[in-house]
């Protein structure tokens, strides 16, 4: 895609000084080098790891311009939804300078509940049971029907509900939090932290947000409610507090995980230039090097969708003690463990008693696991779009830690191969599922 006109245009892929580029000629406004990625041995792995997507079972559009403009899906799409996020409100409570949904303050309108249980149904219809939903804005949480929202969501056979939130409501309404407790099994909140130092959050947000991260958080932690942290990371903001991040994720006991997502430059993106962009690869050595947990052969290109994210897995070796500087030690990454002919797999294709590498690191890691009730799961229920392995009892969600990393396309890193790949897609009112990738490039409506 040409980053001036937002044509398609041909590419090479080209090798250069230990890195990949992609060189676009654009006919109006010439030739454009952009680096993709400073790993190249990892940027080739990726396509070693991809394998053929799940297809949705019905599509909403038919393709007649051609991929990205028949956004639907459409049949030429390779994946089915993995992630659909609904946006239910285009208000917030910040008005934050790096948004790709340009929400603020200012924007008022909140979709009706009729609309919404719409959507619901249209996610429904086209995944028959939904794998992963996240309720979104906006800030969602400012919706009035909220709790409502969510209760409907979890009325309908959706295998895992997030709400997208800056903690702010959680934080100071503990009203509020009580209600979120009360969801049930398969909720989690989704909760943005960028960044543990104001200075960062202040350039990111707009705001000095650590105070009312770490309250929503102890929120969080007294009702039991699964959460993972999010952060959009900016070069030069805060690409050197990964492993902090990682390590108070681990100090409370409500976290499953940390998503790092590198800024899409798409929306409201203030003060962003080409030299602010940073790299799936640039994070996920960021996170080798910084976070003492995860090594090079843990974080993995994950099946659905490799190059645009990467995975790795932890276990819990002990209770969270609080302290994110004591706790650094308290997870065991298995992801670079587990045989990759597993990962590949088949849905319910191996259990760890018949592997015999599987069960041998099985065995080893049930001595470090934490002790106290489980019931038995299936892997593939605790690491996200992995075939679903059978495990013993000890490994129950929240002895697993998550770290991923997800990528979305823009004008410098747009590719068709890979946007038909996209597995993370926005629910439209009109019934349509557009990738991520593209709705904020080409699709979305702005007021």
């Amino acid at each position: 895609m040409c980053e001036e006109c937002l044509a398609l245009v041909p590419a090479k892929i080209l090798l250069k000084d230990g890195k990949v580029f992609y060189e676009k000629r654009c006919l109006e406004h010439g030739v454009q080098e952009t680096l993709v990625s400073t790993d190249p041995a990892y940027w080739a792995s990726c396509a070693t790891y991809a394998k053929p997507g799940d297809m949705p079972l019905e599509f909403q559009t038919e393709p007649r311009r051609g991929c990205p403009y028949d956004c639907g899906l459409c049949p030429d799409h390779e994946q089915h939804s993995c992630l659909a996020l609904l946006e239910i409100t285009d208000h917030c409570d910040l008005r934050c300078p790096t948004c790709f949904a340009s929400s603020g303050p200012e924007r008022l309108r909140h979709r009706p509940m009729e609309d919404i249980e719409r959507m619901l149904d249209t996610l429904v219809a086209s995944e028959g049971v939904p794998d992963l939903v996240q309720i979104s804005g906006g800030e969602p949480t400012t919706h009035p029907c909220i709790l409502d929202i969510l209760r409907a969501a979890k009325a309908r056979p959706i295998r895992h509900l997030m709400l997208n939130t800056n903690g702010l409501r959680i934080a100071s309404d503990p009203t509020f939090a009580d209600a979120l407790a009360e969801i049930g099994p398969g909720f989690e909140v989704y909760l943005q932290c960028d960044s543990l130092r104001d200075d960062a959050l202040k350039l990111l947000r707009n705001a000095a947000l650590a105070r009312i991260h770490e309250k929503a958080l102890l929120a969080l932690d007294a009702r039991g409610i699964s959460t993972t942290l999010v952060a959009t990371i900016r070069k030069g903001v805060n690409d050197q507090d990964l492993g902090e991040i990682i390590r108070y994720g681990l100090s409370h006991p409500c976290v499953r995980g940390v998503t790092f997502q590198p800024v899409q430059d798409v929306g409201r993106n203030e003060g962003f230039k080409k030299e602010d962009r940073i790299l799936l690869s640039e994070i996920r050595r960021g996170i080798i090097e910084q976070s003492h947990v995860f090594a090079e052969e843990d974080l993995l290109p994950l099946p659905c969708n490799p190059k645009a994210i990467g995975v790795a897995y932890a276990l819990r070796t002990r209770a969270p003690s609080g302290d994110p500087a004591k706790d650094e030690d308290s997870a065991f990454a298995v992801s670079g463990l587990i045989p990759k002919e597993v990962l590949m797999a088949a849905p319910n294709a191996i259990t760890y008693e018949t592997h015999p590498k599987l069960r041998e690191i099985v065995m080893s890691l049930l001595s470090l696991s934490c002790n106290g009730e489980a019931s038995a799961k299936l892997m593939g229920d605790l690491l996200c779009c992995l075939p679903k392995v059978e495990m013993p009892a000890a490994f129950t969600y929240d002895k697993v830690f998550r770290v991923a990393i997800v990528s979305f396309l823009d004008r410098f890193s747009f590719c068709l191969g890979d946007v038909k790949r996209s597995c993370v897609h926005v629910v439209q009112d009109d019934g349509r599922l557009i990738p991520l990738d593209t709705y904020n490039l080409l699709h979305r409506k702005s007021d």
